[in-house]
């Protein structure tokens, strides 16, 4: 996911028609829901809250139509999920078994598990990582074996030291292994969208514990494909940074028999929004095939005369013994919420194997 501060139009997922929904949800699933209650609590101050703050909204609002005791109101709850139409409107109702079932662990967590399958979990099992690590990664593991990949994918994504739009645990900022188990039993796991979420989860301790990381993926057998796919995706910061572990770790070298024939930005001046294209010839000097993995890293200009990098993922692929290959691609310069350019020039450097082969320029004017 994105961060709270995307586009304006990302908080309507949850606007007034979505209320309407979760209404009409709540209705069917009880008698006893209070359609206007929950309408007029979920839409006092909307406009002016962002896609997350609205989930707690509508959290609150369920809160206040729902019956006041937890117990009866949980099943109510469940019964809702099947009558949603978007996913962020299960988010919201996930959201309400995060805020007032703390004291209700087993149900809470039966429901969570149900109610994933509509939307995600993710977040509402944060408070009770919080809360009760110990008891809530046990339940978490035996999600691992489910038969729903929505199940478990939440074993893997709900835990994530750093998952994004979550509040952080306690535990998991302490220790950002606790997951371990969860990620050993789903390191092979048939699903890819399980998968993106082990890979994910890894990359988050990577930030953390690149040796903890390193050395767990070393003791992994890569016979299974969709191991290899977790290992070579849970290792693209460590790959981006040129850690020879890393590298090793997916078959290539730290560095690369290879000349740069060309390496070229065009055009060397642009404005905000335009579009540059880079582009780069790289030569065998070896006699047998070579595994590459090449990227380029954009050296932002900032204000003050400050430097800020990134790398961009770019081609991975077998160079033949004395033969060449050329690689292009085009990347639109322009200003996001994480990401805001100022005028000057920009170094942009080629990366093969972990190691700077190259360096070209554009400049960025007003």
């Amino acid at each position: 996911m994105t961060t709270e501060n995307s586009p304006a139009l990302l908080k309507d997922i949850l606007g007034p028609q979505a209320l309407a929904t979760i209404a009409d949800a709540g209705s069917a699933a009880s008698p006893r829901f209070d359609r206007a209650a929950f309408l007029s609590a979920a839409s006092d101050g909307l406009d002016a809250l962002s896609i997350m703050e609205r989930v707690r909204r509508i959290a609150d609002a369920l809160a206040a139509a729902l019956p006041a005791d937890y117990a009866t109101a949980l099943p109510v709850v469940r019964t809702m999920a099947p009558h949603l139409t978007h996913g962020f409107q299960a988010v919201a109702v996930t959201e309400y078994v995060a805020r007032h079932g703390l004291d209700d662990f087993d149900a809470s967590l039966a429901a969570l598990a149900d109610l994933t399958r509509y939307g995600t979990a993710e977040f509402a099992i944060r408070p009770f990582l919080a809360h009760d690590p110990d008891r809530t990664l046990a339940v978490m593991l035996g999600w691992t074996r489910d038969d729903n990949e929505h199940v478990r994918r939440l074993a893997s994504e709900g835990c994530r030291p750093r998952l994004p739009w979550a509040a952080r645990v306690p535990a998991l900022k302490a220790d950002p292994t606790l997951g371990a188990p969860i990620l050993e039993t789903l390191k092979a796991d048939p699903a890819v969208y399980v998968r993106k979420s082990v890979a994910n989860h890894l990359n988050d301790i990577a930030k953390d514990r690149p040796d903890w990381l390193l050395d767990r993926l070393a003791g992994w057998s890569q016979d299974e494909a969709a191991t290899r796919w977790i290992v070579r995706h849970a290792l693209r910061t460590l790959i981006k940074a040129g850690d020879p572990r890393a590298l090793a770790l997916i078959g290539v070298g730290h560095g690369a028999a290879v000349t740069v024939q060309r390496f070229a930005i065009e055009p060397a001046t642009i404005r905000l929004g335009d579009r540059i294209a880079i582009a780069a010839t790289l030569a065998s000097d070896a006699r047998d095939a070579q595994s590459l993995v090449v990227d380029y890293r954009i050296h932002y200009a900032r204000a003050g005369g400050k430097i800020a990098a990134k790398v961009f993922k770019w081609k991975a692929f077998d160079l033949a013994g004395g033969e060449s290959a050329t690689l292009a691609i085009r990347q639109t310069i322009r200003d996001f919420s994480t990401r805001r350019h100022h005028i000057g020039r920009h170094a942009v450097d080629l990366i093969v194997n972990g190691r700077v082969m190259a360096t070209a320029a554009f400049d960025l004017s007003d």
